[in-house]
């Protein structure tokens, strides 16, 4: 398990394309050769996040997006909690208002995006999803090419739409963007998280406060189907696979890669979440739909090498699905 995250840096940055939940790294890792093994774990670790979001939805008509949700929060906190064993004692009033404000985040984060996914294409709602730190980003630069970087980002939202949006369910689409602001959200607090508790205590406590947010929203749609074994086993699955085993493919590979290399790959996250979808959700792309992703991930991947050119990407903060 991962026990060095978005909670544990001092000063991240404001970078698109890691996946809410994953895990960042402070500047300076080593940039020795021989990176292909740890650049195969993040990739490893992508697939392994977009591939728990396509499982999630087919658990979904038997749990409903909630009840997923409240699964995944509540396995992962567990486990987060039990490796960590993050002191309670001794944190300020501040302390454990940066840490709820994170938690409140990472639920709504969560949670939106799963209501996205319930309604629209993965990839696509990925797609969306990425343009909340993107945005974030652009705001947070000062320099005229990240205007390029948005209005690139803003084409492939125009293609994804087909000028209007008629082709995709509004409300979906709302709930992926409404996501995707949840997410600039989740930068912001992991870094002020990061600040303020060691390691990945901040993350646990934050992880905690999500799925206590979030557990009478699940029983309240799923009821006593939570406590189906066969519910309960597959909604530990999506845990696993969204969170307990990114992280810790992701901490794997940061001790040796840098964090722009790491911040690139994660810009990707759009491909592997369609190719997740077509696999096991038979959720085929149009040509239109995929250059939309490819204009997406293409100002993702722009907007990082600017920042780390500047010298300003220091961690990168991760989601969802």
């Amino acid at each position: 398990m991962k026990t060095s995250s978005a909670a544990s840096s001092s000063a991240p940055a404001a970078v698109p394309g890691a996946a809410p939940g994953h895990a960042p790294e402070a500047a300076g890792a080593p940039r020795g050769r021989g990176s292909l093994g740890p650049v195969g774990l993040v990739l490893a670790g992508g697939i392994s996040v977009q591939f728990g979001g396509a499982l999630a939805v087919t658990l979904m008509p038997r749990a409903g997006a909630l009840g997923v949700v409240t699964l995944r929060l509540l396995v992962a906190a567990v486990v987060l909690l039990v490796v960590c064993r993050p002191r309670l004692r001794g944190h300020s009033r501040a302390d454990w208002t940066t840490v709820i404000a994170f938690g409140i985040a990472l639920a709504g984060m969560n949670g939106l995006f799963y209501q996205a996914a319930a309604r629209i294409p993965l990839g696509t709602a990925v797609t969306l999803e990425v343009l909340g730190p993107l945005a974030l980003s652009v705001l947070a630069s000062r320099r005229a090419i990240n205007f390029l970087w948005a209005g690139l980002a803003l084409a492939g939202v125009v293609l994804l739409g087909g000028g209007g949006f008629d082709s995709l369910d509004p409300l979906g689409a709302a709930f992926a963007l409404g996501a995707g602001v949840m997410w600039a959200a989740y930068i912001i607090f992991s870094a002020r998280t990061g600040r303020r508790f060691p390691q990945a205590d901040g993350l646990a406590l934050a992880m905690a406060v999500a799925a206590l947010l979030f557990l009478p929203l699940g029983i309240a749609e799923s009821g006593t189907k939570l406590l189906d074994p066969t519910i309960l086993a597959l909604g530990s699955a999506v845990a696993v696979l969204s969170s307990v085993l990114p992280y810790t493919l992701e901490l794997l590979a940061l001790r040796r890669l840098p964090a722009s290399t790491f911040a690139i790959l994660m810009s990707l996250e759009p491909a592997i979440a369609a190719a997740a979808g077509f696999l096991i959700l038979s959720q085929a792309l149009t040509l239109t739909e995929a250059a939309a992703i490819a204009l997406v991930i293409a100002a993702s991947m722009g907007a990082v090498r600017t920042q780390v050119g500047r010298g300003r990407v220091k961690t990168l903060p991760g989601q969802s699905a």
